[in-house]
């Protein structure tokens, strides 16, 4: 199955990817509070190395409309799983994301046939 309008599809499935990043990146600034919660706290490394995480996730949001944002993102799931070795629930939390985005980029293959390629013309519906 293709998508009647491939570029609108890309557009749509970007902002998705987009706010995907935006919520992992939330998602991150949650951990020192749940750290916080258990008691040992954190280091200064590993909250500079969240604070950091979170930032690029969000800044990574706003890549998304060119063409390596999508390899940007995919490339940002791997910090954001072992963050699990921080917080042990971020194993859960980053392994959902991690499969939302796995979905995102089938849903784009099944739309556009490649998940991080540019979408082609529009097909037109031959009379």
């Amino acid at each position: 199955m293709t998508a009647p309008d491939p570029v609108r599809a890309a557009r749509a499935l970007r902002g998705a990817a987009a706010a995907v990043l935006v919520l992992e990146g939330i998602a991150v600034l949650f951990v020192p509070r749940g750290i916080a919660q258990t008691g040992d706290g954190l280091g200064g490394l590993e909250l500079t190395l969240l604070l950091a995480l979170a930032a690029v996730l969000v800044l990574a949001s706003g890549v998304q409309r060119r063409p390596q944002g999508l390899v940007v993102g995919t490339a940002l799931q791997v910090p954001l799983l072992l963050t699990g070795l921080i917080n042990g629930a971020m194993w859960f939390v980053g392994g959902v994301f991690v499969l939302i985005w796995l979905y995102l980029l089938q849903i784009r293959k099944e739309l556009l046939g490649s998940p991080f390629g540019e979408p082609g013309p529009p097909v037109s519906g031959g009379a």
